[in-house]
């Protein structure tokens, strides 16, 4: 773990960012794993969960651009 992200961090932006992040790729890894031989059955909808893979993904890049956003501005002042 980086130091930036093992410390608590003090701007409530960040941690919504870190929470937004972190939450996204455990869904993220949630929904690819359904694609997997061993937990796909016959009513698993395989568009519906590549539209959740890509809205994780989304939120993902959402969170990191955030958190880039926010430190780029604390580390200018």
């Amino acid at each position: 773990l980086s130091p930036f992200l093992s410390q608590k961090p003090k701007s409530e932006l960040v941690r919504t960012s870190l929470r937004l992040l972190t939450s996204s790729a455990y869904r993220l890894q949630s929904e690819c794993k359904k694609t997997l031989p061993v937990e796909t059955c016959p009513t698993t909808d395989i568009q519906l969960v590549t539209q959740q893979v890509i809205q994780c993904a989304y939120d993902i890049a959402k969170a990191a651009k955030q958190l880039v956003t926010i430190t780029t501005k604390e580390n200018n002042n």
